[in-house]
Parts: structure tokens; C-alpha cells; sequence
């Protein structure tokens, strides 16, 4: 038989259990993060939150006192009220109101008094309206998954083989889905004597400039493959840009680039997109810069080309402008200046430890700041060995 526990011993064991299971709720709802991350979390949010709910706002920065934080919680107010449907809007009302009215009291003359607490049905209708609005998020956010994951398909998983080279990407969506577009393949799998190498930003984020990357993802591999020069290629690509521009509205910046392994020639065009750079094997940069406007602008236009030869030890990084323009927790842009001095003292190392280096510069200044657009970045690195 065992032996009965004593009532401390047993008390012991309740309070364990009950801080395992307190450790076990607080793991579940922190996902394991430490407070000073949850901290740096919740202020990225609410530094964002604010940012977007603030866009309306003007001639705030001339006031100063109440008058500014009056007209602070005013904007605030009416940017929130106004991005709910009517219903919910009503609803809002109620419930500030229920809240303001809570816990006044009325007396009359022969001493009754009426005591109004309206506190729990206030927070109810709180309640309530976060859940239709968190009901609203979890169904767009399966979406936007879906999406993400189709968009997933229109880009390389892994960098195709390239003799004397090689390549590695990476992107980084501002939401669930992204504007950016990459590319690296060969039009004709069986002449590896013509690799496509394309970088591309359509202006916005989410959703409406995601179907237009698609758009261009489309048309680009259509044309491709019917072995098209550079220049009517990018021509090609204008004018079907143009048809979904809105008037030039969501135009594309872009790089399209046709490398031959066995010369090492890379021909290019940059359509309006952050100039690509070319460090030297020696440590010298150069731009490639030579195009016209950006896709979807203007119908008729007339894009330059030009060509140059990769030597063993160079390294070209193409990269979206949300690299250089993302900022820290004091809005400073990261810039071209750091970026440029990033790209100069690359050590000597193969297209992925560059990229991942390259990466982790932006990240150590952006710190915990919230992305503000969509990052690509792609490093083709060429080696002196050859199959």
C-alpha cells in the first residue's frame, strides 16, 4: 500500500501543477518569445498602426499642446470609425456612448436616484465588434496564404545551374503577397547558351500589384520563347504593360538580362528599375544603367541596350528600391551610400553567403522596425572554374 501524502506535500504538488500550467498557457500565447521581443513586436505594430491610421492627417505638425493631441485622437477616431462597415460603425457609437454614459447619476427632488451602468454591455458590444473584425482578418489572411503560395509557383525555388556562375535570391514581402519579381532560366532547356535573368518592382503592394506581377511573369516567359532580340523583347513587355497600367498608373520598373555562359556576356536593359551593380573581382563598382522608362508608361518608347563581359571574382547585385529604402526605428533610410559600401567590401564568397551577408546589413539597421515595402535581392557571382 502507499503511503497517504501529507497535506504539504500535496499542496507542493497542486502548486507545481499549477505554475506548469500557467508556464504551458503563457508558452501558448507567447510562442515562446521574451518580453523584450513581445515589447519590440508591439511597438513596430502600434508605430504602424498609427502611420496608417494618420495618413488623412493634416496641419497637425503646426500645432502644439492640447490643440495637436486633440487633433491627434480626432483624426484617430474618425480614420477608425470610417473603415468600418455602416453596421459596425453604429455599433461603435453604441458602445462609446454606453461607456460614457456609465456611471452617471441623476437625482430628483424627492430623493430617488437612477445609477446608470452600462459598463458590461459597453464591453460586450467591444467584444463583439473585435470578433466580426478578427472574423474578417482570419479569412482574408487564408486568402492572402493562398495567394502567397500561388505566387509562389511563378518564381524559382532553387537557381538553375549556370556553368562559371552562380546564383542565389531571396525576397522578402511587405504583406502576405508581393509586387516583386525575379527570374533565372533558360528559355530553351536544351541550349544552355542563353540564360534569362530578370528583376522587376510594379509600383504598390498586396494584392493589386501581386496580379500584376503575375501579368508580367506571363508575358515574359510567352515572348521568351519565341527568341526574340533583347530590344523587341522589352519592347514586347512595354506594351502589354501599357494595356494594364491604368493610364501609367501601375507601371513596372524592371532589369532583363541574356547571358551567355560560354562568353560570359551579359546583355541588359533596365527599364527605370534601380540601377543593378557590378562589383569588379579588384573591388571598382559600375551601374548598369542603360534602358528607357519604366514598363506601362508610354507605349512608344524606345529602351537602349547594352552589353559587358563578367569576369571571374565579379559579382552583380540586382536589388528592388525597397532594399535601400528601408528605414530604422528613427526613420532613417538605409540608402545607397550603406548599400553601395555593403556591395564594396564584399568579401570573396559564393552567390549565397553574399546574399546572406548582404541581408543581414539591412536587417542589422532596420532592427526590429516594421518592412515598409516589398525586398529583393539577387546575386549572380561569377567563378573562374568552368564545366
Amino acid at each position: 500500500m502507499s503511503a497517504p501524502l501529507t497535506p504539504g506535500v500535496s499542496s507542493s504538488r497542486s502548486s507545481e501543477g499549477l505554475l506548469d500550467r500557467m508556464r504551458s498557457f503563457w508558452q501558448r500565447i507567447s510562442e515562446g518569445r521574451q518580453l523584450d521581443e513581445l515589447w519590440s513586436q508591439f511597438t513596430a505594430d502600434t508605430r504602424a498602426s498609427y502611420g496608417f491610421y494618420m495618413k488623412e492627417a493634416e496641419g497637425l505638425e503646426s500645432q502644439r499642446g492640447l490643440r495637436r493631441l486633440y487633433g491627434i485622437a480626432k483624426t484617430l477616431f474618425w480614420s477608425l470609425l470610417m473603415k468600418l462597415t455602416p453596421a459596425r460603425r453604429v455599433l461603435l457609437l453604441v458602445a462609446f456612448a454606453m461607456l460614457v454614459m456609465s456611471g452617471l447619476k441623476f437625482h430628483s427632488e424627492k430623493n430617488a436616484a437612477l445609477d446608470m451602468n452600462f459598463e458590461v454591455m459597453a464591453a460586450l458590444l467591444f467584444l463583439l465588434l473585435l470578433s466580426l473584425e478578427l472574423a474578417d482578418k482570419v479569412t482574408m489572411k487564408r486568402d492572402l496564404e493562398i495567394a502567397r503560395e500561388i505566387q509562389s509557383w511563378l518564381v524559382p525555388s532553387e537557381p538553375p545551374k549556370v556553368v562559371g556562375a552562380d546564383i542565389a535570391f531571396a525576397t522578402r514581402p511587405q504583406n502576405s503577397v508581393a509586387g516583386d519579381y525575379y527570374d533565372a532560366f533558360y528559355p530553351n532547356p536544351s541550349a544552355l547558351d542563353r540564360l534569362m535573368v530578370v528583376i522587376a518592382d510594379v509600383a504598390g503592394k498586396s494584392v493589386p500589384a501581386a496580379l500584376l506581377m503575375a501579368t508580367l511573369q506571363a508575358s515574359l516567359r510567352t515572348i521568351v520563347e519565341e527568341n526574340v532580340p533583347l530590344v523587341d523583347l522589352v519592347a514586347r513587355l512595354n506594351y502589354y504593360a501599357c494595356a494594364h497600367s491604368l493610364n501609367g498608373l501601375r507601371f513596372t520598373t524592371a532589369v532583363l538580362c541574356e547571358y551567355n555562359p560560354n562568353s560570359r556576356r551579359l546583355n541588359y536593359v533596365n527599364a527605370g528599375h534601380n540601377a543593378p551593380i557590378l562589383r569588379r573581382a579588384n573591388g571598382t563598382l559600375e551601374t548598369l544603367e542603360a534602358g528607357g522608362l519604366p514598363l506601362g508608361i508610354r507605349p512608344a518608347t524606345n529602351y537602349e541596350t547594352a552589353s559587358l563581359e563578367l569576369k571571374p571574382g565579379d559579382a552583380l547585385i540586382f536589388f528592388t528600391d525597397g532594399v535601400v529604402e528601408a528605414f530604422n526605428g528613427g526613420g532613417e533610410e538605409f540608402g545607397n551610400a550603406r548599400w553601395l559600401d555593403a556591395i564594396r567590401n564584399l568579401p570573396d564568397w559564393d552567390a549565397q553567403q553574399t546574399l546572406q551577408l548582404l541581408m543581414k546589413r539591412v536587417d542589422e539597421f532596420v532592427g526590429v522596425t516594421r518592412q515598409s515595402d516589398d525586398i529583393t535581392c539577387l546575386v549572380f557571382r561569377s567563378r573562374a572554374e568552368t564545366l
